[in-house]
C-alpha cells in the first residue's frame, strides 16, 4: 500500500498540496502560521514537528491559501500522553451530556408527534381525511398497491416466467423489512451493486458503490475492489477493460448530504436518482463520506481523537478527489459528471474554490448541485442551534466530545426493528429541521431515514453550527461581514427590476469577491423554494448577478413548493429533478461520440464554449 520507500507520514499525510505550486503559494508556505488564541488549536497550515512519533492531522498537512475566519481552528493533539488524558476525561463527560441532549430531543420530537397523531384521529372522528392535503395522494396509493402486490406475488426466486418481458427483472423481493443495504434495493429493481474500498490521501477508508445492470457486468473480484492506497489521479489503465464492440456509459458520481449516506439515493425504488440514472444509460456510482457507519482509517483507531479532526473542508480536499480518481480509474475516463446533494454541494463548492483545490475542476464535466448548501438559512436560528453556536471551542468540546457527534444514534440503528428506527428518526428530523413528508412517499419514508444519521466528527459539526463556522457566517466561503455585504448588495439590487444596475446605483458590488476562476466546471443548481436550512435563492441570485463571470450555469431552478429533502425524495422528482440532471450530464459530455446515448437524450445538444446549444 503506497511507496515503501517513504514514511507514513509521507504516505498518509504528504506536507504540501497535490496542486502544482503558484507563485502565491510559494510565498505563504514559508510565511509563519497565524497562531490561534484557544488553547491546544492552531490553524490549517501550521508547519510540522521535525520530530513527531504519530502522524500528523490533515490540517497541518494541507497549505493554509489564506488567513480567514471561514475555517476555524483544528486540534493538533500533538503530544500522546496529552492527547489520550483528555480523550479518556471528555468521552463519559460528553456521554453523558449527549445522552441527556438526545433524551430532550427524542422526547421533544415524540410529544410533538403526538400532538400531530391527535390532530390526525380528531380529524377521522369527525369523518375528515387528515391526508386530503397530500398532493400526491392519489398516486400514493396507487404505489403502494404496487408494493403490496409483487410481495404476494413473490415466490422467494426471481419471476423470470412472468417477467420476461420486463428490461429488468428484481432478484429481491417480498416484504420489505427495511434495512440500510443499497445492494438489496437495487436488486428490487432488477439492479445490483459493487462495494469498492477507497483510501485518501490522509488514510480514511471509504465505502464507494457501483450501481450497475447485471445483464451487462459481471462484478469484480474483493481484491479488485480493495483499497489501492492514497495515491490519486495516477493515469492506471482501467480495472474494467472496454469491450470494443459496444460504447461504454458515461461515469456519473454522487454524493450525498450530512449525516447521510449512499442510501438517500437509492431507497425510493425507480423513483430514486441512482436507479433512474443507471436505466437512462449512465454508469453511476455513489461515494459514502469519511466515516459513514462504521469509521475506518489506515492505521488509526476510532477512539484517537486524530481519526475524528476533519470538515466538509477536507471531505472535498481529500474524500471528493479520492471517489473521482477512483472513478475516473476504474472506468478509464478523463472526466465524469457530478451529482451531489446538500453537504455534498458544499464539500465540492470549497473543493472547486480557487484557494482550495480548483484543479480538481478538470475532473468534472459538470457540477449538478441539490438543495446547494452554501448560505445560511433561518431554520439556524432557532434556539437549540444558537445555543451552540454561543458555545467556546472548550465548552462544545466538553458537551460534545472530540471523537463523534452524538454517537449513540447508531447503536439504536443496529438494534431497532427498521421501521421503528426510520418512524423514530423522521419524527425528530421533523422537529428539528421542520421536513415533512408531504411531498414524499410515505411507504417508503423509513428506508430514507435507515441510510441516516451517520458517524460525522464533532469538529465538523462545530464548523457546520460552531461559534466561528458556518451559522455565524452565514455561508461556507465568506466571512460574516462579507456576507452581511453582500445581502445588502442583494437588498439594493432587488429594488430595481434590472438585476445588473450600474455600479452607481450598487457601487460596493465591486467589493465582493468571486470564489471561482477559469478552472471551474459548469455547474447547475436545483434549489428548494421552501428550504430553510440553506437559502438556494442566494446562490442563484450570487450566479445570476455575474458575481462568478467564470463560471458557466447550465442550468438554474427554483423549485418553489420544494424543501429541502424533496430534490431527492418527492414523488415527482423524476419529472422536476431527474429529467433535468440527465439532460444536463448529457448536454455538457465531452464524449458524446464515444458513449451511449442517455434514454430520451437523442436530441438534447452540447454546450459549447459560447454557452449556446449547437
Amino acid at each position: 500500500m503506497g511507496d515503501s520507500s517513504r514514511t507514513a507520514e509521507e504516505q498518509y499525510f504528504p506536507l504540501q498540496d497535490l496542486r502544482p505550486a503558484t507563485r502565491a503559494d510559494k510565498g505563504r508556505q514559508h510565511r509563519p502560521a497565524k497562531m490561534s488564541t484557544n488553547e491546544g488549536y492552531d490553524r490549517a497550515g501550521s508547519p510540522a514537528s521535525p520530530k513527531e512519533e504519530c502522524i500528523q492531522p490533515l490540517q497541518k498537512a494541507l497549505p493554509s491559501p489564506q488567513d480567514n475566519d471561514v475555517f476555524p481552528p483544528m486540534p493538533l493533539y500533538e503530544q500522546p500522553l496529552r492527547r489520550q488524558l483528555k480523550s479518556l476525561v471528555l468521552r463519559p463527560v460528553a456521554f453523558t451530556f449527549t445522552l441527556c441532549c438526545l433524551s430532550l430531543i427524542f422526547s421533544a420530537a415524540m410529544i410533538d408527534g403526538a400532538k400531530v397523531g391527535f390532530k390526525h384521529a380528531w380529524a377521522r372522528i369527525t369523518f375528515h381525511d387528515p391526508d386530503a392535503g397530500r398532493p400526491f395522494l392519489q398516486e400514493e396509493k396507487r404505489r403502494a398497491a404496487l408494493r403490496r402486490e409483487d410481495e404476494q406475488n413473490w415466490k422467494g426466486e426471481p419471476d423470470l416466467e412472468n417477467k420476461a418481458g420486463l428490461e429488468y427483472i428484481p432478484t429481491e423481493g417480498g416484504k420489505d423489512p427495511v434495512k440500510n443495504d443499497v445492494a438489496y434495493y437495487a436488486r428490487r429493481v432488477g439492479l445490483d451493486v459493487e462495494t469498492f474500498r477507497v483510501q485518501t490521501e490522509d488514510g480514511m477508508l471509504l465505502n464507494l458503490h457501483h450501481v450497475y445492470d447485471p445483464k451487462e457486468h459481471k462484478p469484480l473480484s474483493d481484491v479488485e475492489r480493495a483499497a489501492r492506497g492514497p495515491k490519486i489521479f495516477t493515469n492506471a489503465p482501467p480495472s474494467r477493460p472496454i469491450e470494443p464492440t459496444e460504447r461504454p456509459k458515461f461515469p456519473v458520481l454522487m454524493i450525498h448530504g450530512l449525516m447521510q449516506s449512499a442510501g438517500t439515493f437509492t431507497s425510493h425504488d425507480d423513483n430514486s436518482l441512482a436507479f433512474y440514472l443507471c436505466k437512462s444509460g449512465y454508469d453511476v456510482w455513489l461515494g459514502t463520506n469519511r466515516c459513514g457507519f462504521k469509521p475506518e482509517h489506515a492505521f488509526l483507531k476510532p477512539s484517537d481523537p486524530r481519526m475524528w479532526t476533519w470538515s466538509p473542508r477536507d471531505m472535498g480536499n481529500r474524500d471528493l478527489p479520492a471517489f473521482t480518481s477512483r472513478v475516473l480509474s476504474e472506468t478509464g475516463f478523463q472526466k465524469l459528471g457530478l451529482v451531489c446533494h446538500s453537504q455534498g454541494t458544499t464539500q465540492t463548492f470549497i473543493a472547486l474554490s480557487k484557494d482550495q483545490r480548483p484543479d480538481l475542476g478538470s475532473k468534472f464535466t459538470v457540477f449538478c448541485a441539490l438543495a446547494p448548501a452554501v448560505y445560511a438559512g433561518p431554520l439556524l436560528k432557532r434556539w437549540y442551534f444558537s445555543f451552540v453556536t454561543s458555545l467556546s471551542p472548550f465548552r462544545y468540546s466538553t458537551i460534545f466530545g472530540i471523537h463523534a457527534f452524538i454517537p449513540l444514534m447508531m447503536p439504536f440503528q443496529r438494534l431497532l426493528p427498521g421501521r421503528v428506527f426510520g418512524a423514530a428518526g423522521y419524527r425528530m428530523f421533523n422537529y428539528l429541521f421542520g421536513w415533512s413528508d408531504r411531498n414524499w412517499d410515505r411507504g417508503l419514508r423509513d428506508r430514507g431515514f435507515q441510510c441516516s444519521p451517520t458517524y460525522i466528527s464533532s469538529e465538523s459539526m462545530r464548523w457546520w453550527l460552531g461559534k466561528n463556522g458556518f451559522a455565524k457566517n452565514g455561508c461556507i466561503l465568506a466571512s460574516e461581514a462579507e456576507t452581511q455585504l453582500e445581502a445588502q448588495v442583494d437588498a439594493e439590487m432587488d429594488k430595481y427590476k434590472d438585476d445588473t444596475p450600474s455600479p452607481s446605483h450598487v457601487p460596493e458590488v465591486r467589493e465582493i469577491r468571486p470564489w471561482y476562476d477559469h478552472r471551474a466546471p459548469p455547474m447547475a443548481f436545483w434549489a428548494a423554494g421552501k428550504d430553510e436550512l440553506v437559502d438556494g435563492r442566494r446562490l442563484l441570485k450570487r450566479f445570476g448577478r455575474g458575481r462568478e463571470p467564470d463560471v458557466r450555469v447550465v442550468h438554474s431552478e427554483l423549485i418553489d413548493e420544494y424543501e429541502h429533502l424533496d430534490v431527492i425524495w418527492a414523488m415527482d422528482i423524476i419529472d422536476r429533478v431527474g429529467r433535468g440532471v440527465k439532460d444536463t450530464l448529457w448536454m455538457t459530455c465531452d464524449v458524446r461520440d464515444k458513449v451511449r446515448i442517455p434514454k430520451g437524450c437523442e436530441n438534447v445538444g452540447a454546450w459549447n464554449d459560447t454557452g449556446r446549444i449547437r
